[in-house]
């Protein structure tokens, strides 16, 4: 008789994620896992595969989780100069009111791992694709309304606002300073 799986998957796969993004993929040991997890190695292994395989779950949980947060706002979108400051303002909260400033997993693996790794690679691109691609449809949309200004390419705002978005989680996760944060969030919103 096969036996059940006295744990919750999803939940599992939540708390790993939140573990590689706290601690990144190559500073996480295969121990600090099972420990952080609750499950034994075997169990582990046997439901999520190697540490590898568990990273690649998990930077597709966070996309299914946070990432797809960020598009919804900006699909869902009335306004689209207020959705845009919200989701600026959602980076803001991540940053400096949670439990911990951990910047983004996508961007964090980037840096880590994107130069080594094809396949962390291939979903930093394809994450980075479905933002631009939320932002350019939100500023047509935009645009179309007559709520953004046509002077300038949607695509390349688009790109502006993903890049900068980037580059503002990378800064949340040195000894960022919150007001240097806001006032970089108001410059780029400037440009709306």
């Amino acid at each position: 008789m096969a036996r059940t799986k006295a744990f919750d998957e999803e939940k599992i796969l939540d708390d790993a994620m939140k573990l590689f993004w706290h601690r990144g993929y190559q500073a996480l040991s295969a121990q600090e896992l099972v420990d952080g997890l609750g499950l034994s190695r075997s169990s582990l292994y046997d439901t999520f595969g190697d540490k590898h395989t568990l990273y690649i779950k998990a930077l597709k949980r966070y996309r299914e989780i946070i990432v797809m947060k960020t598009i919804t706002v900006l699909d869902n979108a009335k306004n689209i100069p207020k959705a845009i400051r919200e989701v600026f303002q959602m980076q803001l909260d991540a940053n400096f009111n949670s439990e911990q400033s951990r910047g983004c997993l996508m961007v964090n693996s980037r840096t880590e791992l994107s130069q080594h790794d094809s396949e962390v690679a291939a979903i930093v691109k394809e994450n980075w694709e479905m933002l631009e691609d939320a932002f350019y449809r939100a500023l047509k949309r935009g645009q179309e309304s007559g709520q953004v200004s046509t002077e300038r390419n949607p695509r390349a705002l688009a790109r502006f606002f993903v890049s900068n978005s980037w580059g503002l989680n990378l800064y949340g996760t040195s000894d960022a300073d919150e007001k240097v944060f806001k006032d970089i969030i108001k410059v780029v919103l400037s440009v709306l």
